[in-house]
């Protein structure tokens, strides 16, 4: 295995515990599986590094041997940037069942390497990643190395394309966390103006109750 470390930089220390972190995940098959880490203070998004394992040896022989060296690049990544979540990108129906069976072993190790520290797994599949980094399902793999650059701020397009495509898992998954946690915010607590439309809808009375004042006046003034 070759594995190819394209950036680092240091992860960022927060006091108010509002970092995110993410390890995303390209599995491959035969090629490389790409990885990439990135962080998000709930503003913006940065990369800490992307790379890709490439093997050097092909053939059914040596595959057990990648899946181990895989997961030891996964383990190493995971005990050095301590990630709150682990992104991968599931697999595609349309490939044969030899590549698909393959591709799914190596989701396995995967995700052995995030449940063996307790990291919570979202598998992703190819067109949510791309909606959600691109707006277009059906988005080239320029246009996607050219979408993560844009949203990671950074100075060069990423590359190999595996190390985008990880990258862009990873950024998919902060959009689907933080959309939840909105969510669930809304859920938890209603909000200052829904507040105030609660309170005055007990308030006001039902249209039933204000006929019946209307008419009680009414018979009064004939009185």
């Amino acid at each position: 295995m070759r594995r190819r470390t394209l950036n680092a930089v240091p992860p960022t220390t927060s006091a108010n515990g509002k970092i995110f972190r993410v390890l995303g995940v390209d599995p491959a098959a035969a090629g490389a599986t790409g990885y990439g880490i990135i962080e998000s203070d709930g503003r913006r998004c940065r990369m800490l590094r992307f790379g890709a394992l490439r093997a050097t040896r092909k053939g059914p022989e040596h595959f057990p041997q990648r899946l181990r060296e895989i997961h030891t690049m996964l383990s190493e990544l995971i005990e050095e940037f301590q990630p709150h979540g682990v992104a991968v990108e599931s697999v595609f129906t349309a490939l044969n069942v030899k590549t698909t069976l393959r591709l799914a072993e190596v989701r396995g190790v995967v995700m052995l390497a995030a449940a063996q520290r307790d990291i919570p797994v979202c598998s992703y599949s190819p067109r949510e990643v791309k909606a959600s980094v691109a707006g277009y399902g059906h988005a080239d793999k320029q246009q996607m190395q050219l979408m993560v650059r844009a949203l990671l701020n950074m100075s060069e397009t990423p590359e190999p394309a595996d190390a985008a495509d990880a990258l862009a898992v990873a950024l998919c998954h902060v959009q689907a966390a933080q959309f939840q946690a909105r969510l669930d915010a809304g859920t938890a607590r209603p909000t200052a103006p829904a507040k105030a439309r609660a309170i005055h809808a007990a308030a006001a009375p039902s249209p039933r109750t204000a006929r019946s004042r209307d008419a009680v006046s009414r018979i009064s003034l004939l009185r």
